[in-house]
């Protein structure tokens, strides 16, 4: 898992955070990450930049 819950939970103050929340936006973040790799690698890098989101 990417995604720190307590970092989640204490970002978003006083609001709860559901159970599943964090397993999700893991996902989200895994999918975001891949495409930004790959973006990478179409363009002949071996460094993956802010620029690949």
């Amino acid at each position: 898992m990417l995604v720190v819950k307590s970092k989640v939970k204490e970002f978003t103050g006083d609001l709860n955070v559901a159970g599943d929340f964090a397993e999700a936006l893991d996902k989200e973040l895994e999918t975001i990450i891949t495409r930004a790799c790959e973006r990478c690698k179409a363009n002949g890098r071996k460094t993956v930049q802010s620029r690949d989101l």
